[in-house]
């Protein structure tokens, strides 16, 4: 992997964390995720 693919990925992952992150328990349920996921589910949405 390039240094320019990791570094988007690893700013998508910061980005996704951040945003779920800011979200309350409440709009985390309902989209499914507890809040312990969310790196996991950055994770993921990042292609990490």
């Amino acid at each position: 992997m390039n240094v320019a693919r990791s570094f988007n990925n690893w700013r998508k992952y910061q980005q996704t964390v951040s945003e779920l992150g800011r979200m309350s328990n409440r709009e985390l349920h309902d989209l499914g995720i507890d809040r312990a996921e969310i790196r996991s589910v950055a994770k993921a949405a990042s292609g990490r």
